[in-house]
């Protein structure tokens, strides 16, 4: 992946996985180490949280198409290198809180994705990622 070419997104608009999506499988471990690493590096790159939460749902028996995405999510991160967090001192220090939710996007149980995110200037300092508990 070191020679591969950059993508300016993260994911492919409307992307949606499933656990049986009928494509060949691939290796558990080397699926596991990937998927790890990006875990890793999104303490301080909160802006693939959620597409790296999305992909360790998918750890166990992943397919070839699971792979692609996380390729995608390397791509994206090669061509945003200069991308982390960063924290200035400013007098216009703001804090900011914002929310979303997908509306079913798990294909298996059709439960939605919340997500939120605060930030104290121009620093995320909090977020979080999680399918919720029931379906909407």
């Amino acid at each position: 992946m070191e020679s591969c070419k950059a993508v300016a997104t993260l994911l492919v608009f409307g992307t949606k996985l499933s656990k049986d999506d009928g494509g060949a499988k691939v290796d558990e471990t080397r699926n596991r180490r990937l998927i790890g690493s990006l875990l890793y590096l999104s303490s301080t790159r909160p802006d693939i949280m959620y597409a790296t939460s999305l992909l360790s749902r998918f750890m166990h028996k992943p397919s070839e198409s699971h792979l692609c995405v996380a390729k995608r999510v390397l791509r994206y991160v090669k061509g945003t290198l200069s991308f982390g967090l960063k924290f200035c001192k400013n007098e216009n220090q703001k804090l900011q809180g914002f929310s979303d939710s997908d509306w079913g996007g798990s294909l298996e149980e059709s439960k939605s994705t919340s997500r939120y995110c605060f930030s104290f200037g121009i620093a995320v300092f909090a977020w979080n990622s999680k399918k919720q508990s029931i379906v909407a």
